[in-house]
């Protein structure tokens, strides 16, 4: 298996996770006190899902099914699994700690895919998507600090 396609599946399922996770804080935050970070959050999670498409779509044109995020080997490397909890309760500050978490993974997951032989199309992409990722984290984080 090449490093490109192994580094596509590992940013596809984190990118999904990301999806998922911005959109069920944006489902909490509508409801709270911090409906004006419920924007950003769903704002995020259509970011993440294009990423995600975009990693597929390249995936296909060169044959290769990276759009794994279903299996159990992927269930098992999920980085938003505490957004869970935090949308579960009523607080958005634990929403949003939540969500800076998750963005730490999603940063980690980009830096080691980076540290891979990836080929120069695919290594474009990453660095591009990995600074806007790294843009949404600093973003989310900035919240916290003006509320």
């Amino acid at each position: 298996m090449s490093d490109d396609k192994n580094a596509a599946k590992n940013l596809v399922t984190t990118l999904k996770d990301g999806q998922k996770g911005f959109g069920e804080a944006a489902d909490k935050l509508t409801s709270s006190n911090r409906p004006e970070w419920a924007a950003t959050m769903s704002r995020f999670a259509t970011q993440r899902g294009q990423f995600a498409q975009e990693i597929v779509d390249m995936g296909h044109a060169y044959g290769d099914d990276v759009d794994e995020s279903g299996s159990v080997a992927a269930a098992a490397h999920r980085g938003w699994l505490a957004l869970k909890d935090a949308v579960s309760g009523d607080d958005p500050d634990g929403v949003l700690d939540a969500a800076v978490q998750g963005e730490d993974h999603s940063v980690q997951a980009y830096e080691e895919a980076l540290k891979e032989d990836l080929s120069d199309g695919f290594r474009t992409v990453v660095q591009r998507q990995h600074a806007e990722v790294v843009a949404a984290r600093d973003e989310v984080r900035g919240l916290k600090v003006a509320s």
